[in-house]
């Protein structure tokens, strides 16, 4: 059976084929030398689609929250691409979670499709293939696209310059502002969450939060929403926050 040409996939995936979809990603995951014959045939077909990141340190929930989000986007009937960056296998090279493991609810959706991708050892919590399949997800015409790092606790400057949004999901001892300042998460955020917010020191958290924020350089002020992702508290809030950015960039 003849192998799909590249251009033959494009075509494909812009009529709305999920399974060439997912081939061009492995083509761009596996650094093919055909990505920027594949990147031009994409460029009439790009900037519809808003992009959000999410980051934050491990165990702060974040899967949870893009679980809650992407149901929240569905229910507006807003079609969900997620890119699921995961720590690599030190056998395969392959992501080391699946895609069903976290999304096990969504996977049956077709309004939903879900990539996880493996960090190989990419710096910032990103690998080099999310910007190239944010913008296929985005000639798909995927309405939302989250992209989740896999949360490596230091500066995470990649998912700033991917997405139009960044959710910093923190919880409650994770440190103090000063050292959350030192790793340089404050800085890529435009929107802090604190979650798991039933645990007590939640409130001396975000409280501390908004006593060291800086303004913002992409023209809202920051945000803290406080929440408990694990049942769905907080997050009618935090996707009105997302919302009202994604609206004002349409404008």
């Amino acid at each position: 059976m003849r192998t799909p040409t590249a251009t033959e996939l494009v075509t494909s995936m812009l009529a709305g084929e999920k399974k060439s979809l997912a081939e061009l990603i492995s083509l761009i995951e596996n650094d093919s030398r055909y990505l920027p014959e594949i990147m031009e045939k994409l460029r009439p077909h790009l900037g519809k689609a808003y992009c959000i990141g999410v980051t934050g340190p491990p165990g702060a929930g974040k899967s949870t929250l893009v679980d809650k989000l992407t149901k929240m986007a569905r229910g507006n009937g807003l079609s969900v691409g997620i890119i699921a960056v995961d720590p690599s296998s030190p056998i395969s090279g392959g992501a080391v979670l699946g895609d069903r493991i976290r999304m096990q609810q969504h996977y049956l959706d077709e309004g939903v499709f879900i990539r996880s991708m493996a960090s190989r050892g990419s710096s910032g919590g990103l690998s080099r293939a999310v910007a190239p399949t944010v913008q296929i997800l985005d000639a798909f015409g995927e309405d939302i696209i989250i992209v989740e790092t896999i949360g490596v606790g230091q500066t995470e400057l990649g998912i700033r310059e991917v997405a139009h949004v960044v959710v910093l999901v923190l919880v409650p001892g994770y440190g103090d502002s000063i050292q959350l300042m030192k790793a340089g998460l404050l800085e890529v955020a435009d929107i802090i969450v604190v979650n798991k917010a039933d645990q007590g020191d939640a409130e001396r958290l975000a409280n501390e939060l908004r006593t060291t924020l800086l303004p913002s350089t992409r023209g809202l002020e920051r945000t803290i929403v406080t929440t408990q992702a694990i049942n769905n508290i907080g997050i009618e809030e935090l996707y009105r926050q997302i919302d009202k950015r994604r609206e004002r960039l349409i404008k």
